[in-house]
């Protein structure tokens, strides 16, 4: 019984590319909690404006969508290995550069702004080529999980990398901080150096607008693929309020570095013990269904959140939010890379992190600007009402979504667009 609830080793113990992949990608997540905790801190330490807050976050988003879309065209034509190690090479000196900024004696707003676009670039560049990398070094039926275990690498860097931080923003400061970001990328560069090739299957379009555009067309009539787009970005945009954790850590709980620590690690804790016990979610026939469900329970943990002032309450209320979020994810990738061709894997998968990243920047955005004009809380509750809200109405416009289950798969062949 505990088997099948527990999360399925089996990637790890069968695949020494899977475990080099996966080892490179916690350490890299890990350092790069930590410069996801320090550059709002640094933006409300310089401006005291959770609005601040929301903009740097917002002008990581072109970038970030751009690389995506860049790294995922060429993900479908050119070594995805080779993708990864120059991302890694380039982060690791963006990551510098943050250091060097917030050593100086007047550390500069702009260069914040600057260099964290660069950084957030670069990193959508890498996500879809690692992302489609997975189905190459799995078994199918292992990748649900295979998947899981993705998730709890990156919830194990989301809970240490934040609470991490806030110990080294108290003790070090920010440069150190940045400056151990910048660290990490080295080891990750050896594991991927270690890892072999990941050469795509031949017949894809060559990089550019046309390879996009194709990508794009692939999803025209999708359900399925669009819901999976779709219900990401509703319960990010309206249902993320990390943006005002800065302000809810100094105002509404009155704590410092490490309430905000721990503010950023709680829907991680959550989300851990989700993707450590997923056993349970290969059970799952409507798995379209379930991903409603999961998104919906988000919104309502968000929303009473918003309710509370006492600090562990809203603590247990954030790891709910983030154990449904982590069983959404899962579902979401299983459904999206079992339902698509490898010649248009690492596009669909740039779509789908485009999403991923650029969702809750969007929201960082939402959750600032309706805090600027009100309150923070009221920022919190309405964004989690509107994430159920538009939880409901997506299930009712994308009932193919709705409907989805193991039974039958899409596919180029087996389930044509709808028109």
């Amino acid at each position: 019984m505990a088997s099948r609830f527990m999360v399925d080793f089996t990637p790890l113990k069968e695949s020494r590319e899977f475990r080099l992949l996966f080892g490179g990608q916690v350490i890299s997540m890990l350092g790069n909690q930590l410069t996801t905790v320090a550059i709002p801190y640094q933006v409300f330490t310089l401006t005291h404006s959770s609005l601040q807050v929301g903009l740097i976050s917002l002008a990581q988003l072109i970038p970030l969508i751009a690389g995506s879309l860049v790294g995922g065209a060429m993900g479908d034509v050119y070594d995805r290995r080779k993708l990864l190690l120059f991302s890694a090479l380039a982060s690791s000196v963006t990551a510098g550069g943050l250091a060097l900024n917030a050593a100086s004696p007047h550390p500069s707003l702009i260069v914040l702004y600057l260099v964290s676009a660069l950084a957030a670039g670069l990193m959508g560049f890498a996500n879809p080529s690692r992302n489609a990398a997975i189905p190459m070094l799995v078994k199918p039926s292992q990748l649900l999980a295979a998947y899981s275990f993705n998730q709890v690498g990156f919830q194990l860097a989301i809970i240490i990398g934040p609470a991490f931080a806030g110990l080294l923003l108290a003790k070090a400061g920010l440069a150190w901080t940045y400056a151990l970001d910048g660290a990490s990328f080295l080891i990750t560069i050896v594991t991927l150096i270690l890892l072999r090739p990941l050469l795509p299957t031949p017949g894809a379009m060559k990089p550019g607008l046309g390879s996009l555009v194709e990508g794009f067309r692939y999803l025209r009539g999708r359900q399925i693929l669009q819901g999976v787009y779709l219900l990401d970005l509703d319960a990010m945009i309206f249902g993320m309020p990390r943006a005002l954790f800065p302000a809810m850590a100094a105002y509404v709980f009155h704590g410092g570095t490490t309430t905000l620590g721990a503010l950023y690690s709680a829907p991680g804790i959550g989300a851990l013990l989700g993707a450590l016990t997923t056993g349970w979610v290969e059970g799952i026939h409507r798995r379209g269904r379930a991903v409603v469900i999961a998104v919906v329970g988000w919104g309502v943990a968000i929303t009473l959140f918003g309710f509370s002032s006492i600090l562990w309450i809203s603590l247990i209320l954030l790891a709910i939010a983030g154990w449904a979020d982590v069983i959404s994810a899962v579902l979401r990738n299983t459904i999206l890379q079992s339902s698509i061709p490898d010649s248009f894997r690492s596009r669909l998968s740039s779509f789908q992190m485009a999403v991923v990243q650029g969702g809750p920047r969007v929201g960082d955005l939402e959750a600032g600007a309706v805090a600027s004009v009100s309150t923070t809380e009221i920022s919190v509750v309405s964004g989690g009402v509107a994430c159920v809200i538009g939880a409901v109405v997506l299930a009712k416009a994308l009932p193919g979504f709705w409907r989805e289950g193991l039974a039958k798969r899409e596919s180029p062949n087996s389930d044509p667009p709808s028109s």
